[in-house]
């Protein structure tokens, strides 16, 4: 016999999305739908490039699918669809669907690092990337990527530098070389401020904000200006880290934004003879996670070629994709961009109209 789409459908209906605990028809991923004799051809549409869960969603929805009677060829392709979490971003001429912030209570911890390797590791999976560099006093995301200068501006509008698949902006690149930068709260404000409304960002799935370490004016600066889609906390194991790290978190959570989670940089140093050393201590990061009922992202351990590559313009994530280090900030990108999708469907942002009688 010859399969029906509405058999068709009604297999796929048994496939859940994992993170959103609900079927694939139901939430609209089956796409383009066309069956040809025992030929049945169509599109998941994943919420996001960097899906985590991708090859698990393509095996279960090929297991329903030869389910059917008469489907004997399936014409399966996979797509993604980052869902924007609709919240309002008037700086922006351009939908900016996540804009998602990377910050520590303290320094030294990697953070920029982290940032730009994330942001490097989600354009590689397909995504729309945009990073903005808003440690305006200390700016070092232009060396991170190897970018010394920026294109030629666009009238009025800035255009931001393009490297390793994504888009940035840094005062670095606005700045001589080793400039000071002593600025009061008030024009850090208005710096963030036109690193959005200024610079033609285009529409991006993901703006990844490397924000300044501690809890002072930048931070309190973005939060007012660009409605966030969630923040990621990154520690290191000692307790001087968690504590400081602990206050960059409440931080966020005082300004109502979500946490998608902490990330424990510099966990362990694997050694040449297959031992492991913990050189700031251990599972502080989960602890932390553990504590104030957040997510534990993962760890990433000591590498040289991270500092190597961080002086040279070579983010890890591409100079050595099989790196261990590398393998880990793949698998935070994935759930942190899995986390801002499950964020955004589940986002309740209608807009509260009262009628006075």
């Amino acid at each position: 016999m010859t399969p029906t789409k509405e058999s068709v459908l009604a297999a796929l209906s048994k496939v859940q999305e994992p993170e959103l605990h609900q079927d694939l028809v139901t939430l609209n991923m089956i796409r383009n739908l066309e069956i040809a004799g025992d030929k049945v051809s169509f599109t998941v549409m994943l919420t996001t490039p960097a899906c985590p869960l991708r090859a698990r969603i393509e095996k279960e929805v090929r297991e329903a699918v030869m389910t059917v009677d008469g489907v004997k060829t399936i014409d399966l392709k996979m797509d993604s669809d980052v869902p924007n979490d609709g919240r309002m971003r008037g700086l922006v001429s351009m939908p900016i669907r996540n804009a998602i912030a990377i910050g520590s209570g303290k320094g030294g911890v990697g953070k920029s690092t982290v940032s730009v390797n994330i942001a490097v590791a989600l354009a590689q999976s397909g995504a729309r990337v945009g990073l903005m560099d808003a440690d305006i006093c200390g700016p070092n995301t232009p060396t991170m990527l190897g970018v010394e200068k920026l294109p030629p501006p666009n009238g009025q509008k800035l255009i931001p530098a393009e490297a390793y698949g994504i888009k940035m902006i840094s005062m670095g690149l606005l700045v001589k070389p080793g400039q000071p930068l002593i600025w009061r709260g008030p024009m850090l404000n208005s710096a963030i401020r036109q690193f959005l409304g200024d610079v033609e960002w285009g529409e991006l799935d993901y703006l990844i904000i490397d924000l300044p370490p501690g809890t002072g004016d930048a931070a309190l600066s973005l939060a007012q200006a660009l409605p966030l889609s969630g923040a990621v906390v990154v520690t290191l194991p000692q307790l001087v880290s968690l504590e400081d790290a602990s206050r960059g978190l409440n931080m966020f959570k005082q300004l109502e934004v979500p946490i998608l989670g902490v990330v424990e940089n510099m966990s362990y140093l694997d050694l040449p003879d297959g031992t492991r050393m913990d050189l700031f201590g251990t599972g502080g990061g989960e602890e932390l996670a553990r504590a104030t009922n957040t997510t534990f992202l993962g760890k990433i351990p000591i590498d040289q070629n991270v500092r190597i590559g961080g002086d040279t313009g070579k983010p890890i994530v591409s100079s050595f994709p099989e790196s261990a280090v590398a393998k880990s900030i793949q698998d935070i990108a994935q759930k942190i961009a899995a986390k801002a999708s499950v964020a955004a469907m589940s986002a309740n942002n209608a807009l509260p109209i009262n009628i006075v009688e």
